[in-house]
């Protein structure tokens, strides 16, 4: 299964680390998946669905 939310489908972003000596490398940041029950399925929501959902009481 790969690690999108379900959803808005947001799915992971490349970000570009730095070094000490300024040498750059990519690297994957996972967004924060967390695994809960909408309308009696599970799914993987990311953290920022679940404060919508929260400030929107639907």
């Amino acid at each position: 299964m790969t690690r999108a939310c379900s959803i808005c489908g947001r799915g992971p972003a490349v970000k570009i680390t730095l070094s000490h000596s300024h040498i750059a490398s990519k690297t994957k940041q996972n967004i924060n998946l967390q695994s809960k029950v909408i309308d009696g399925k599970r799914a993987k929501v990311c953290t920022t669905c679940i404060k919508k959902r929260k400030r929107n009481k639907f």
